[in-house]
């Protein structure tokens, strides 16, 4: 991937893995919360941090031709999502850097980095091959 300065400065931090805190003790557990706190209000004091949350366990997976809804997705998964973070930084390379920062890394949470685009990618290529152009979301 270019690491170099994208398009948009905004980046999304997903948290995956939510069951990380199985086998903790609720002491390190609530240690361990108040250090992810404090981590994301050090994002929000340099005025890095545009939104955040985290998930419910629950939700639905919606798929296929028939948008046939299933229960979903799974919560014992390590993918399953467990929140996210919208951030403002300069390039990639820094929200990469915050990601690394996340106290939960020790604990088995998996953290992925995705910029943020204008323009859907798929779009983009297919009016890249089109005579016309497509019309894009805003």
């Amino acid at each position: 991937m270019n690491t170099e300065a994208t398009t948009s400065s905004q980046h999304l931090i997903l948290f995956r893995g939510t069951n990380w805190h199985r086998g903790l003790s609720p002491e390190s557990v609530q240690q361990t919360m108040g250090r992810w706190n404090d981590w994301i209000e050090g994002i929000a004091k340099e005025g890095k941090l545009l939104a955040g949350h985290p998930l419910a366990n629950e939700g639905k997976l919606i798929t296929g031709k028939n948008a046939s809804v299933s229960d979903g997705p799974f919560t014992e998964s390590k993918e399953a999502i467990g929140g996210f973070l919208m951030v403002n930084v300069s390039h990639f390379d820094e929200a990469v850097k915050i990601a690394q920062a996340c106290p939960a890394l020790p604990y088995g949470i998996q953290v992925e980095v995705r910029p943020v685009v204008p323009i859907c990618p798929v779009a983009q290529a297919a009016q890249m091959h089109c005579a016309e152009p497509i019309a894009m979301m805003a």
